[in-house]
């Protein structure tokens, strides 16, 4: 095997794939990079076990300056051989493996020689059929992410849980989260009605990882699916996760059909009242914040109190307000979370009783996403 290539963009593939490569793997073959070189391109895969990424670089594409003069496929250290290339000197590298998988790397005067694998030994990617794909715009389905991965839940004593659950109904994409805490829900209408109907669960973790992959995308992305994996395809790149097993909770029933009180702000508003209340609350151990709500006097107070520090009160200013009087106390961070997403928009707040949860939605399109947080009893 041997090949080369301009570096810059060797480099570029390299670091879309060092991202699935973990040094902490059970399986060893895994902390290396594997290099599948065939007629007129270059594959580069890298894995975990439970995320895989792959990426194409293209000899038809001249910014490559891909010249193949023997191909073939070898596994490679990953840590050191991308440490390697990074540093080489010239614009281009030349790679050539020789007996024993030795594999030696060149550039300008440097000349590196390293051990590789026999890429015989590397875990097969699993065949997914792409009979049955959901097209979406990549920024969509990032905005998805940020909006749900935040509700997840960090505690593995229940694993469902610490993934999103996607089902899709003919043209309708719905995307929940939920660590029991909190929910966090989105609906994408698709153009075009689906042939099947998806229930599947997406570990957070892969799709944090996928989110970062998807920074500079504004094509399509592709989603097809396995029994147990779902496959991402973007751009010259493909990204796998394990899917979770196991039944995700009903979580329709949890969002309240009717309110006693809303409340409408400007989201960075309420989020940095919020933020203030929030540095005395950090310091108590129960770390609560409290709404008082009066619709009639048109007051809304936040309190923050903390035994050891102190106690700040602040009287916001709400763009409209309805409904009965309320005391309400819940964990400002999962509120601050939550707020972050919505973005530059106005947000209502909606509270059915102090001890049920309360719901944050826009203030339009309010039915597509639904923010869900418990409230803390604090008497």
């Amino acid at each position: 095997m041997k090949f080369s290539i301009n570096r810059a963009s060797f480099i570029k593939a390299l670091n879309i794939v060092q991202r699935a490569i973990s040094s902490k793997t059970t399986i060893p073959i895994l902390t290396g990079l594997k290099l599948d070189v065939t007629g007129n391109n270059i594959m580069l895969t890298g894995s975990n076990a439970d995320i895989s990424i792959q990426t194409t670089i293209s000899g038809d594409n001249p910014n490559n300056d891909l010249k193949i003069s023997s191909t073939g496929s070898i596994v490679l250290p990953a840590r050191f051989f991308s440490e390697i290339v990074k540093k080489l000197p010239d614009t281009e590298l030349v790679v050539e493996v020789g007996d024993n998988f030795q594999t030696n790397i060149k550039s300008g005067n440097s000349e590196f020689t390293i051990n590789g694998l026999d890429a015989n030994g590397y875990p097969h990617l699993p065949e997914i059929s792409t009979d049955n794909s959901i097209d979406l715009p990549a920024e969509i389905f990032k905005e998805v992410i940020g909006q749900t991965v935040i509700a997840v839940s960090k505690q593995e004593s229940r694993p469902i849980l610490t993934g999103v659950h996607f089902t899709l109904d003919q043209n309708q994409l719905l995307a929940v989260a939920t660590d029991s805490h909190r929910l966090s829900q989105r609906k994408v209408s698709l153009p075009a009605e689906s042939d099947g109907a998806y229930n599947i669960v997406i570990p957070g973790d892969s799709l944090k990882e996928l989110s970062h992959m998807l920074d500079s995308e504004k094509e399509q992305i592709k989603m097809d699916l396995s029994e147990n994996q779902v496959m991402f395809n973007f751009g010259a790149t493909r990204f796998y996760s394990r899917l979770l097993e196991g039944m995700y909770p009903d979580t329709s029933r949890l969002i309240p059909d009717s309110s006693a009180t809303k409340i409408q702000f400007s989201a960075p508003d309420l989020l940095a009242a919020v933020e203030r209340a929030s540095l005395l609350s950090h310091e108590s151990r129960n770390n609560v914040i409290k709404l008082t709500i009066k619709p009639n006097d048109k007051v809304v107070t936040i309190t923050g109190n903390s035994p050891d520090v102190g106690k700040v009160e602040e009287d916001l200013q709400p763009k409209e307000i309805s409904g009965e009087d309320l005391e309400i106390s819940f964990n400002p961070d999962y509120m601050k979370e939550a707020l972050r997403v919505f973005g530059k928009i106005d947000v209502e707040v909606a509270f059915t009783s102090a001890l049920r949860p309360f719901t944050i939605t826009p203030t339009e399109n309010d039915h597509e996403f639904i923010q869900l947080i418990t409230p803390v009893r604090t008497f």
